[in-house]
C-alpha cells in the first residue's frame, strides 16, 4: 500500500470532476489537487467537493493547484481534452488531443513527478502511447483506462439479460477502447460457468452475443447522442483504478498497456486485462485466445497502429 496517497487531476470538466466525486465518496487518499486551464473553474470544483467533506468517508484535503503540486504526487490523472461530439468518433479527437496531451506531460514531469500516469483522454489507448513517449516513463507506470468501461457495460449488460448480478459476470472487453474492440467469449464465465454453457443449458440461440456485444460497443453513441456526453461509468472506472494502485490490491483490470510481445503485438498501449497494483502495471495476462479472437485482436491493434503512423508519430 502506498504511503503517501496524494492525487492530482489535469481537467476539472465532466469526467474528471465525476472521478473527484467518486473518490470523495469511496475515500482511500489523503489529498485531491485539481488542475485546470480555467483556474476559478477548480477553484469553485475544490470548493464545492470539500464543502461535502463532513459527509464523506474520510477525510481529504482537496484544494485547486498548477502542475509543481505533482512533485510529489502518488498519481497524476489526465482527463483533460475535447470531448467526443455526437456522430464523431475516437479516433477523430486524436490529433488534436495528443497535442494537448503532450504539452500537459511534459509540465508534469517538468515539475518532478516521480508516480503513475493514469489517462482518461480519448482517444485513450493512443493518448496514453503519447504520455509514454513524451514522459519516457517506465511502461508500468503509464496506465489508460483502456476497457475499464466498456468491461463494465459489458457486466452490467449481461447481467441484466441473465438475471444475475453484474459482480458474478466474469468477461473482458479487449482490444481498442472504441469501434474495433472484442470480446474473447471462451474466457467468458457466469460465476464459474462458461456463459456458452448457461446459453446452451437455456436453449438460446449464441447469436444473442452479436447482440450483446453491439449494445456495448453503441452505448456511448448512445449516451452523448442523448445527453451529449459520457462522464459517470468512466468516473467510477478510473476511482477502481486509482484504488487497485493505492491499496497495492493486485486487482486484474482491463486496462491500456504496452504489450512486449503479448498476444503477438509490441510497442503500442492497448487493452488487455493485466494485474494492477502499488507499482502500477505488474503484469499483463495472456490469454489463450482462438483463430479469430487473434484475428480481432489484430484487426484492433492494426487500426491503432494506422492512426498511430499517420497523425501521432509525426507529432513526436
Amino acid at each position: 500500500m502506498l504511503e503517501k496517497r496524494k492525487i492530482v487531476l489535469v481537467g476539472a470538466g465532466f469526467v474528471g470532476m465525476s472521478f473527484a466525486y467518486s473518490l470523495l465518496n469511496q475515500g482511500g487518499i489523503n489529498e485531491l489537487v485539481l488542475i485546470d486551464e480555467q483556474k476559478d473553474k477548480a477553484e469553485g470544483e475544490a470548493m464545492d467537493l470539500s464543502h461535502g467533506i463532513s459527509c464523506a468517508p474520510s477525510r481529504i484535503n482537496i484544494k485547486s493547484g498548477d502542475y509543481q503540486e505533482c512533485k510529489d504526487a502518488s498519481i497524476v490523472v489526465i482527463t483533460a481534452g475535447l470531448a467526443q461530439k455526437p456522430g464523431q468518433t475516437r479516433i477523430d479527437l486524436a490529433k488534436t488531443n495528443a497535442e494537448i496531451m503532450k504539452e500537459i506531460t511534459k509540465k508534469v514531469v517538468s515539475a518532478g513527478f516521480k508516480g503513475i500516469f493514469i489517462i482518461a483522454t480519448n482517444p485513450v489507448d493512443i493518448m496514453t502511447y503519447v504520455v509514454a513517449k513524451v514522459s519516457g516513463f517506465p511502461k508500468n507506470k503509464i496506465i489508460g483506462s483502456g476497457t475499464v468501461l466498456d468491461t463494465a457495460r459489458l457486466r452490467y449488460i449481461l447481467g441484466e439479460y441473465l438475471s444475475v448480478n453484474s459482480k458474478n459476470v466474469h468477461a473482458y472487453i479487449m482490444g481498442e477502447h472504441g469501434d474495433s474492440s472484442f470480446v474473447p467469449w471462451t474466457h467468458c464465465y457466469i460465476g464459474c460457468k462458461k456463459i456458452v454453457e448457461v446459453l446452451e443449458d437455456r436453449h438460446q440461440d449464441l447469436t444473442v452475443l452479436d447482440d450483446i456485444y453491439r449494445d456495448v460497443q453503441q452505448s456511448a453513441y448512445e449516451i452523448i447522442n442523448k445527453k451529449k456526453a459520457t462522464y459517470y461509468g468512466i468516473g467510477l472506472a478510473l476511482t477502481n483504478i486509482v484504488k487497485a494502485i493505492i491499496g497495492d490490491e493486485n486487482q486484474i483490470l482491463p486496462v491500456s498497456t504496452q504489450l512486449d510481445g503479448e498476444y503477438n503485438h509490441k510497442g503500442l498501449y492497448i487493452g488487455v486485462p493485466a494485474v494492477i497494483n502499488s507499482n502500477g502495471v505488474r503484469e499483463i495476462l495472456k490469454l489463450r485466445l482462438t483463430q479469430k479472437e487473434q484475428e480481432q485482436f489484430d484487426f484492433s491493434w492494426n487500426t491503432l497502429d494506422n492512426v498511430i503512423k499517420e497523425t501521432i508519430d509525426p507529432l513526436l
